[in-house]
């Protein structure tokens, strides 16, 4: 991890289209201004985490219960 010491007002460029700028800075909280194309997906982490989770369990495939499936098969029968 790249480690950088900013101060309010100070800014980095990440590639040539995307720019974090501090805003401000007050006790443990840093406010942060983001210039990015639109392209750019930017989400707080604990936030792109949640839609992994979410993408995953829609992706898995569903636990059937075999046997319940068997009986509804026989009633219908």
């Amino acid at each position: 991890m790249l480690v950088l010491s900013r101060k309010k007002g100070e800014s980095i460029v990440i590639g040539d289209q995307i720019e974090v700028v501090v805003l401000s800075v007050e006790g443990d909280t840093i406010k942060l201004g983001i210039s990015a194309p639109k392209h750019v997906d930017i989400f707080r982490k604990e936030v792109y985490l949640s839609i992994q989770e979410t993408n995953r369990e829609s992706a898995a495939p569903l636990q059937v219960d075999l046997h319940m499936l068997i009986d509804r098969l026989r009633e219908h029968n």
